[in-house]
């Protein structure tokens, strides 16, 4: 008898696995979107239906489904009937609609394979909403009111407060939800409310989300979700790579398991054998599976609250002997109703709060040591530092090793990453350790709310300071312009810069009163600073008579720059009279009232210039630009003039020697070689970056990687809007005039006498050919050319022809023989 062999049947899936297979939760929330749909026309439908089958289902109830000759009015027939009047009548009345809203949102996570547990404190929030909603209906409806405003739940509770504490109990309860919501969602300034203030709180309220303002103030309500990327570990030490292998070490206790845990940014991570080895062992080299993991977060400062306007630390004040005697100047008191942008008009973004995984780090930090140990090169020690945009990766080589031998590498780690590219700094000035820069896969969002709103901003005791993002240690990095004294910013199209400048002048607004600081703004392009015009009453300087703040055209930008010069020698007169030497001792001195306003001495602003695209103008005006641009930059930081210049083409005839020597500050984006990195830095490094706002900032022979503070332009816009409704100054910042030195626009002067005797023979030919030509006079009265250029240029001067067009022909601006004649005759008289 042969026996069969058992066929062995596949095993049945437990229900932990069938639930954990992603179609489910999938299945689910279309299921939830699809109710919700059906709620929501079942519940609107409701509305207009209501009296028509209320007593059909009243009396019917469930059985209204079987019933066939039964008519309803709803859209949705007898199960919309039934489950509207389920929700309004017998459950919670209108705010029903909450709960579609709340399946509707649930199931579109689901669907979209996002966790649900970031709706958490929406839930709480809606449920309590519910609850007051239900009793607030019903309570201004009344008991006499027909339709269920507040369901059965909002009238039992109703009942049970009007036995409890009355009618009028109810009402001051209800008020003083109200009240109390609004004050711990708002958390208004009382002491400085006014009427405005109010109507602006009121806008921003209607304006933003209410609810995400809410759960983020309010006690009851959890933190929002940050997700996190989780790996399973490995069940065996089998599964792992050899590089991988130290985690089952001794040492290393089994639930210490590194793929389950996720970093923030930050963090430090410090890859060494150090606690395994005795002190007085001879230090040995770091190899793949024989290093512990070592965490150390820095300290950062507590943030402020984002109600709070970001006033100005004073610097200037009264010294002990002055304030017995006499009151401070304050050069605030003329704008005293001045109130500075809130945190509230700038945005938060999502991808501030996405965590590193633990697992990249790994990862990354094996794939160098095994680079490095291909080529022979040992390590001591390894330690990661997380950033926005990039990690840090600080190695210490082993006793022998060359610097150079890793310098070199540079390619071949970026290869064994696949990373975008890599940047070794070797070594770290001050801290005796070699540096790798390693892009992360996820780059994060820092957004210039989060930098402003560090206590590190709001205690800048600096005369300028600037917010211009953070470090690859995750801090908030504030510069002071006043010490840069100037800042350069050069890059490839479309990698920050115009971001960067908008980020310098939002600082400058948030920090800064009207009367401390004057923007004078030069945007070629036309339509990159245009947003800030209407600030020409609060913060901006310009030429008088001038039609638009914001300098566009060529002359006017040259005779901008020449009217700053003028500034800049009446500001070192009034120093030279006060015996000061800069800006800051000279207002300190002002404000101490030891200097007489009669004799020309007065307050003074900082100036700040902004240039957007810098090589556009060199390339039309030239000299004229470079020239007092050069004068500024070398002697106008003593007078409290500060340079800020742009550019997108980084090369040696836009950013000159003279442009270079006296801007020390320089910022680089992401450029295309490392001619264009040298030309701006002096060094390589900028061909390295990955765009998007990293930038490299050179200051006092130090670089500084950084991530740039993000602004959008409708932030940048209701900043602006927020300043230009308040009252500003009677009239703009005009700086001082100046005219040519040609003279050639003063035609008073210009006497008949001193012209060239073939003069009037030049005027009536021109006049009669209406053709003005240097060569035409050359032939016809038979004149050198260098005679007949002289004839033109008089001609010129007095309004008979107009301005040289290159190889055309100059226009003439005289028609008529007999014109021309009582033109002349008016002339001779002035012989």
């Amino acid at each position: 008898m042969v026996k069969r062999k058992k066929v062995s049947k596949p095993k049945r899936k437990s229900i932990k696995e069938q639930f954990s297979d992603e179609r489910i939760p999938k299945m689910v929330g279309l299921f939830l979107v699809l109710a919700a749909i059906y709620l929501l026309i079942a519940f609107t439908s409701y509305l207009f239906t209501w009296e028509t089958d209320f007593d059909k289902v009243m009396r019917h109830a469930w059985s209204i489904l079987s019933e066939a000759d039964l008519e309803i009015s709803n859209w949705l027939g007898k199960l919309g009937a039934i489950a509207s009047h389920q929700f309004f009548y017998w459950w919670i009345g209108l705010p029903s609609y909450i709960i579609v809203f709340l399946a509707g949102i649930t199931g579109a996570k689901l669907v979209t394979n996002r966790p649900i547990s970031q709706l958490f404190p929406i839930y709480r929030f809606n449920f309590v909403m519910i609850i007051w909603l239900a009793v607030f209906l019903e309570f201004v409806a009344g008991a006499d009111a027909r339709f269920p405003w507040g369901g059965t739940l909002g009238e039992a509770i109703t009942d049970w407060l009007y036995d409890l504490i009355g009618v009028i109990g109810t009402f001051i309860l209800l008020l003083f939800t109200i009240i109390f919501g609004a004050v711990w969602g708002v958390n208004p300034k009382f002491e400085e409310m006014n009427w405005e203030r109010i109507k602006y709180e009121l806008k921003i309220i209607l304006e933003n989300n209410l609810p995400n303002r809410f759960h983020k103030n309010l006690g009851f309500i959890a933190s929002t979700y940050e997700p996190t990327t989780t790996a399973k570990p490995p069940k065996s030490p089998k599964a792992l790579k050899p590089s991988q292998q130290f985690l089952n070490n001794k040492d290393t206790d089994e639930d210490d398991e590194l793929e389950l845990k996720t970093v923030k940014q930050g963090e430090q991570l410090a890859f060494d054998l150090e606690q395994q080895r005795k002190k007085q062992q001879k230090p040995q080299s770091l190899n793949k599976g024989d290093d512990a993991l070592e965490i150390v977060t820095p300290k950062v400062g507590d943030d402020i609250d984002a109600d709070t306007p970001l006033a100005p630390v004073n610097n200037l004040k009264l010294t002990e002997e002055n304030k017995k005697h006499v009151e401070p100047y304050d050069p605030t008191l003329e704008l005293a109703s001045y109130e500075y942008p809130h945190l509230q008009l700038l945005e938060t973004y999502e991808s501030e709060k996405i965590e590193i995984d633990r697992a990249e780090l790994e990862t990354n930090k094996d794939q160098i040591i095994e680079t490095l140990l291909n080529y022979k090169i040992e390590i001591t020690k390894i330690k990661a530092t997380i950033g926005p945009t990039v990690t840090l990766y600080e190695i210490i080589p082993a006793p022998g090793v060359r610097i150079s031998r890793i310098k070199n590498l540079e390619d071949d780690i970026a290869l064994s990453l696949a990373a975008l590219g890599i940047r070794i700094i070797a070594p770290i000035p001050g801290r005796g350790t070699i540096g790798i820069e390693v892009p992360n896969k996820k780059p994060q969002i820092v957004s210039l709310r989060e930098v402003l709103q560090s206590e590190k901003f709001k205690r800048a005791k600096m005369d300028l300071p600037i917010a211009l993002g953070k470090t690859i240690s995750n801090e908030v990095f504030v510069a002071d312009l006043a010490k840069m004294p100037h800042l350069l910013i050069a890059g490839a199209t479309g990698q920050g810069k115009s971001v960067g400048i908008n980020t310098v002048l939002m600082s400058l607004l948030y920090k800064k009163h009207p009367s401390q600081v004057k923007l004078v703004l030069i945007d070629p392009k036309k339509v990159e600073l245009s947003l800030y015009s209407r600030l020409e009453n609060h913060f901006l300087g310009y030429l008088p008579g001038e039609d638009e703040p914001i300098v566009t055209e060529t002359k006017k930008v040259v005779n901008t720059l020449n009217s700053l010069c003028i500034e800049m020698d009446k500001r070192y007169e009034l120093l030279k009279k006060a015996h000061v030497r800069n800006l800051k001792e000279y207002n300190q001195k002002f404000v101490q009232r030891r200097l007489n306003p009669e004799k020309g001495h007065e307050f003074m602003p900082y100036i700040v210039l902004i240039i957007d695209e810098f090589a556009d103008m060199i390339m039309t005006a030239g000299k004229e630009v470079e020239l007092p641009i050069g004068r500024l930059a070398q002697l106008a930081r003593a007078v409290g003039i500060h340079l800020i210049i742009a550019t997108q083409r980084p090369s040696v005839n836009i950013i000159t020697g003279v442009i270079k020597a006296n801007f020390p500050a320089r910022i680089a984006y992401k450029v295309a070689s490392k001619i264009d990195s040298r030309t701006i830095l002096d060094g390589g490094g900028a061909e390295q970056l990955i765009g998007r706002g990293d930038m490299l900032l050179s200051q006092g022979g130090n670089t500084l990687r950084l991530q740039c503070a993000f602004v959008d332009t409708h932030e940048v816009e209701n900043v602006i809007k927020f300043i230009s409704t308040q009252r500003g100054y009677p009239e703009p910042f005009f700086l001082p005039e100046y005219n040519d030195d040609d003279g050639s626009d003063d035609k008073s002067v210009i006497k008949f006498s001193d012209f060239d005797e073939n003069f009037e023979d030049a005027a009536r030919l021109v006049v009669q050919n209406q053709h003005g030509s240097t060569s035409m006079i050359q032939r016809r009265l038979k004149l050198g050319y260098n005679r007949a250029g002289r004839i033109m240029d008089q001609l010129e001067q007095v309004g008979i022809v107009g301005p040289n067009e290159g190889s055309k022909a100059r226009e003439v601006l005289i028609f008529d023989e007999m014109e021309l004649e009582r033109f002349l005759e008016h002339f001779r008289k002035q012989k």
